[in-house]
């Protein structure tokens, strides 16, 4: 399945423009992922090679286009500036099922922009027909946890060991919401 990635839609909130990601958003996702802060709860460290940064962006276009994703820049309305991105991935059409995520760089924390954000992206879910998304944190990641309970999500279970970062087995809370 070839998606055309013009069709996929810009969604907006009372502060947000969220745009389907492109490879020139790259620089704009550098810094967020060079920023140990931020990475901190991801299951890969903070990374200081623009270059793998731009071909990870690339490989979610492609996922894009194959119609596995939807991956968005997150701006303010007011001014255009990049604040992060979010995500439906892994869909599943068969079950009518994803994943979400998200990133915020530190300079957008606690204003609320990943739950507006969010909000928007659970409501174009279910335009879409899926009827379950889940999500996934590391424990101890206490922001993302209540954001997610915040969005109705409950969490289902620990997948104990599910990471191998930095040499060491991490822990992660599974969190479903039925739509």
């Amino acid at each position: 399945m070839s998606v055309d990635l013009s069709l996929l839609p810009i969604l907006e909130t009372a502060r947000l423009r969220l745009a389907p990601l492109v490879a020139q958003d790259a620089p704009h996702i550098f810094p967020l992922m060079r920023d140990a802060e931020v990475m901190a709860f991801w299951d890969m460290p903070e990374m200081d090679d623009p270059d793998l940064i731009a071909r990870i962006v690339e490989g979610q276009v492609e996922e894009m286009l194959a119609g596995r994703a939807v991956y968005w820049a997150m701006r303010e309305l007011a001014d255009g500036r990049f604040i992060g991105t979010c995500d439906l991935s892994e869909i599943d059409r068969r079950h009518r099922r994803a994943e979400v995520g998200f990133m915020l760089g530190r300079d957008a924390w606690g204003q609320g922009y990943a739950l507006e954000a969010m909000q928007a992206v659970l409501a174009y879910a279910a335009t879409m027909g899926l009827r379950r998304l889940l999500a996934r944190t590391h424990l101890g990641n206490r922001r993302s946890d209540s954001l997610l309970e915040k969005l109705g999500f409950e969490e289902e279970g620990m997948l104990r060991g599910h990471v191998l970062r930095d040499g060491e087995r991490r822990d992660c809370r599974l969190f479903g919401l039925l739509l």
